[in-house]
């Protein structure tokens, strides 16, 4: 070896080279090992600028999420006393007091809102001392129940006119229903100090009770009807009892307009007065205010409540329907030779309140029968309303079916 180094610097001297050092740098491309980062530097395609860029967005990326990780662990250490403390049964002992879980009832009736509870109503009130009469006029009620929406309507009656009411259109969903109807009572002047005026809100229900919603008692000897009055009065609790009624009635109604064909389905009655030997449903229709037609179910002996379950069709041309009156009144048959009505319901279009909201409920939604409960009103009290007149005797051209 040493042989062939010392040829090799002969042969570099005759060609004009300084021989080779011990100690100088290898050159580029030989077998010398330098430092790691800067060969793999110089071995990469990329810019430095471009990998000075990478690395300091991956230092960026990595401390993000270890703060990422240190915040989560953080908050998991600090929830975990609190869901214990919340939870646990034992630390709840001693710390919790009674008016912090519900307060009194004593407090609930003297807080201020407790008057409000049952809402408020709006009332124009005018006499007239001519005709003797006065108009009520229903405007709109407010805050009825909170918790939820109802379907409000409303009856109105004087203590001095039993059996004559009004009622008003049932309004959908609603906690501030807007009526804007009128109802005239005749009150003679004289009996006007002990005359009290009477409005009771209901929830509607179709096969149940209708709920009370509140109720407005107004003396009228109190208020000054010089003048037209019109105001806001807040409703109070409805009566514990309700008013002694006749009954209720159940029938569903169809009507279909291409044949004009009126079905009249009586179901059941119950709530009649004890005592009724045979009771049965008589189904009568007017037209213009004149007796046209009418029908019967069959008695049920010594009930209450009798159930009938018996459909009835009339022909009613589309055309008439407006002018027609349907009254379904209960009768019982206490002798051979002698009845008694026990109690009516009048539909058409000359109605108010549910049986009014029934029948238009029956004309929109033709071809669809519709079932609902009423509530018997005295006889006399709807043949003064319906005012009849004599038998009507026609026949009327019916539409091909």
């Amino acid at each position: 070896m040493l042989h062939l180094y010392g040829w090799q610097t002969t042969q570099r001297r005759k060609m004009g080279h300084p021989p080779d050092s011990p100690s100088a740098p290898a050159p580029a491309g030989t077998t010398a090992i330098p430092g790691l980062i800067p060969d793999l530097v110089a071995g990469t395609p990329w810019p430095r600028w471009a990998l000075i860029a990478g690395a300091l967005a991956a230092g960026i990326l990595l401390v993000s999420c270890l703060l990422c990780a240190a915040c989560c662990c953080c908050r998991h250490h600090r929830k975990k006393p609190r869901d214990k403390e919340a939870v646990g049964l034992g630390s709840a002992r001693g710390t919790t007091t009674t008016h912090l879980v519900q307060p009194d009832v004593d407090g609930l009736e003297s807080s201020p809102g407790g008057a409000q509870q049952w809402g408020r109503l709006q009332l124009s009130l005018e006499y007239d001392f001519g005709s003797q009469e006065i108009r009520v006029g229903l405007r709109q009620a407010a805050d009825l129940r909170p918790g939820g929406t109802v379907d409000p309507y409303a009856r109105v009656s004087v203590s001095t006119r039993a059996g004559h009411r009004h009622e008003t259109k049932v309004h959908r969903g609603t906690l501030c229903p807007v009526f804007d109807e009128t109802c005239c009572f005749h009150i003679p002047q004289a009996e006007l100090p002990g005359a009290t005026l009477q409005v009771q809100l209901f929830n509607f229900k179709r096969f149940s009770g209708h709920e009370p919603l509140g109720e407005l008692r107004l003396p009228l000897g109190t208020v000054d009807l010089q003048h037209v009055l019109e105001h806001w009065y807040p409703l109070g609790p409805p009566a514990a009892t309700e008013p002694e009624q006749v009954g209720e009635l159940c029938f569903s109604l169809r009507y279909v307009p291409s044949s004009g064909r009126l079905t009249v389905v009586v179901l059941e009655a119950r709530g009649l007065r004890p005592g009724l030997a045979e009771p049965y449903v008589k189904v009568q229709l007017m037209l213009n205010q004149r007796k046209w037609k009418k029908r019967k179910t069959a008695t049920k002996k010594g009930t209450a409540a009798p159930y009938f379950n018996e459909a009835f069709t009339f022909l009613v041309p589309f055309s008439q329907v407006q002018n027609v009156d349907l009254v379904l009144a209960v009768w019982d048959r206490s002798l051979p030779l002698q009845t008694e009505p026990v109690g009516k319901v009048h539909l058409g279009a000359r109605a108010s309140g549910q049986p009014l909201q029934h029948w238009a409920d029956m004309l929109a939604h033709a071809r669809r029968p519709v079932a609902q409960w009423h509530p018997l009103r005295p006889a006399r009290e709807v043949d003064r309303m319906l005012a009849l007149q004599p038998r009507l005797r026609l026949r009327l051209p019916l539409p091909h079916s």
